[in-house]
C-alpha cells in the first residue's frame, strides 16, 4: 500500500469526462483497474472513470501510457501489471489522471472511452490462489458465541491470523448467479445426515486483497516490506453454506460449504488510490497480547488500517417484483480487522509459501461491536432463530432463492473525495 499523496488525490481536481466528476464510486480521484470486454470485442485491460471505461490497451498501443506499466496492458489479465513494482502503478497513475483531467486530451483519449453499461466486466486477474482469513474478531465472537458459548474465541485467534486455503477456480466477478450448493447437512437431533440442498445458505461480507510482486518460494515478507506486495482491494463475498459447514468442518475447516462460489468487485482500488485513506490500527484491548515480533511495525500500526465503510443490501425477488428498494442489513468500518492488511500477507509467507501476482486474499467476515454491522445473516438472526422483517412483508433467517445481496463500500477521510468499490452483487439459483 503505497502511502505517497499527490496530485492524483487532489480532491478540486476534476476530468472532462461528463459525469466522472459526480460520480459516486469512480471520480477522477480513483482510476481502479479491471478488465471489460465491450460490446462484441474482446477482453482487455480498462479504467473505470464516472459511467465509462478507458481502453488501456488502445492507450498504450497510442503510445499515452509509461513504460513498463504500458507493455504489460495489451493481454487479457491485469497479472503482468500487478507483478511490477508500486512505483510503476504510480506512474502509471499520474498518466491517467492527466489523460482523463485535462482538456487538451479530450479529442484523443475520447474515442478510447466506451460506456460502462454497454461492457462486460471479468475477473481483473489470473487467480493462482485464493485465501480466505478470520480476522473479524466481532464476527469471529458473535459466531463463537452460538457454539462455544463458554470460550467464543480460541486461544490462538490473538496470537495467529487464522485462515485457509479457498477454491479460486470458484471465485466470480459481481453479477454472476450463485447456485444454491448440494451437500451433507446433519441437524443436531437427526440420526444420521443426508444429502441435498443447502437449507441455511449465507453471505459473508469481506474485503478482498489483490496481491502484487509476490515472494520466491522459501523467502519470508517481512512485516516492513509487506506493503510492496499489495496491489490493491475489492469487495469479498464469500458464500457460505452454514449447515453442510457445520456437519464437514471438522477437523479440517470448511470445503463444500464455501468451495462452491466466491464473488468479487470487478474493479481493483488500488493501493495508490487508498494513500489518503490509510488509518491507524485501533489498539487492542487492554489484556491482548502484543503480537510476535514478526508481525509488528510501528509503522504498520499508525498506518496499517483503511477508512472504508463497508455496506450489504438484500432485495428478494418479490422486491424486485414490486420496485422496492433493497433492504439495508448492515454498514460498519473496515477498521473492525484484528489484524493489519500487511500482518495476514507477512503471516501468509512466513512459512515459505510464495505469493504471486493476482493472487485474492480474503479478510474474514467484517463485522462491528453492535448489531448495526453484522457481517452475515448467521449473526443477524442470531443462527436463525430470530428471522428479519422485510419491507415486502417477508421475513429472512438464511438466503432463498431469488434473493439478491448486494455489497457496497466507500473509502472516505477528512478533506477527501470518497472513492467507491462498485458493486458486488449475486442472485441465489434454485440448486440442481
Amino acid at each position: 500500500m503505497s502511502a505517497i499523496i499527490d496530485e492524483t488525490h487532489d480532491p478540486l481536481r476534476t476530468s472532462w469526462v461528463e459525469g466522472a466528476d459526480a460520480h459516486d464510486d469512480f471520480p477522477i480521484q480513483n482510476l481502479p483497474l479491471g478488465v471489460f470486454s465491450p460490446e462484441g470485442g474482446r477482453a482487455r485491460a480498462g479504467t473505470a472513470i464516472g459511467d465509462h471505461i478507458l481502453d488501456l490497451k488502445a492507450a498504450a498501443e497510442a503510445g499515452l501510457l509509461p513504460e513498463p506499466a504500458a507493455s504489460t496492458l495489451k493481454g487479457e489479465t491485469l497479472n503482468d501489471l500487478l507483478a511490477l513494482p508500486g512505483a510503476a502503478r504510480r506512474e502509471l497513475r499520474l498518466h491517467l489522471s492527466a489523460l482523463l483531467g485535462e482538456a487538451k486530451h479530450d479529442h484523443t483519449v475520447r474515442p478510447m472511452l466506451h460506456a460502462a453499461a454497454d461492457c462486460d466486466l471479468h475477473l481483473p486477474a489470473r487467480i493462482g490462489d485464493y485465501t480466505d482469513f478470520y480476522v473479524g474478531i466481532n464476527h469471529a465472537l458473535n459466531v463463537g458465541r452460538q457454539f462455544r458459548p463458554d470460550q467464543p474465541l480460541l486461544p490462538n485467534y490473538k496470537y495467529v491470523p487464522i485462515g485457509y486455503h479457498g477454491r479460486a477456480s470458484s471465485v466470480r466477478p459481481s453479477g454472476e448467479a450463485v447456485r444454491r450448493p448440494n451437500g451433507q447437512r446433519k441437524g443436531p437431533n437427526d440420526a444420521e445426515p443426508s444429502f441435498g440442498p443447502s437449507l441455511r445458505l449465507d453471505y459473508e461480507l469481506e474485503l478482498g486483497v489483490w496481491v502484487g510482486p509476490g515472494n520466491p518460494l522459501g523467502t519470508p515478507i517481512p512485516i516492513g516490506e509487506a506493503e510492496d506486495h499489495i496491489a490493491g482491494f475489492c469487495l469479498l463475498n464469500d458464500w457460505s453454506a452454514r449447515d453442510i459447514q457445520a456437519w464437514e468442518y471438522q477437523p479440517l475447516g470448511p470445503f463444500l460449504a464455501k468451495n462452491f462460489m466466491t464473488s468479487i468487485s470487478p474493479w481493483i482500488v488500488t493501493a495508490e488510490a487508498m494513500a489518503p485513506f490509510r488509518i491507524a490500527q485501533p489498539p487492542r484491548p487492554e489484556g491482548d497480547p502484543r503480537p510476535l515480533p514478526y508481525l509488528w511495525s510501528d509503522q504498520d500500526q499508525a498506518a496499517g488500517a483503511l477508512g472504508i465503510e463497508l455496506q450489504a443490501a438484500l432485495l428478494t425477488a418479490k422486491m424486485r417484483a414490486a420496485n422496492l428498494s433493497p433492504h439495508p442489513l448492515s454498514r460498519g468500518p473496515a477498521s473492525n480487522m484484528y489484524w493489519t492488511v500487511a500482518q495476514i500477507l507477512t503471516h501468509h509467507a512466513s512459512g515459505g509459501c510464495n505469493l504471486n501476482p493476482g493472487d485474492l486474499l480474503g479478510s474474514g467476515t467484517i463485522s462491528t461491536p453492535d448489531d448495526a454491522g453484522l457481517g452475515s445473516l448467521l449473526e443477524i438472526s442470531e443462527g436463525g432463530s430470530k428471522p428479519i422483517a422485510l419491507e415486502s412483508g417477508e421475513t429472512r433467517s438464511f438466503l432463498e432463492d431469488g434473493d439478491e445481496v448486494i455489497f457496497t463500500a466507500k473509502a472516505v477521510a477528512e478533506g477527501r473525495r470518497a472513492i467507491g468499490f462498485g458493486a458486488c452483487r449475486g442472485v441465489v439459483l434454485p440448486a440442481l
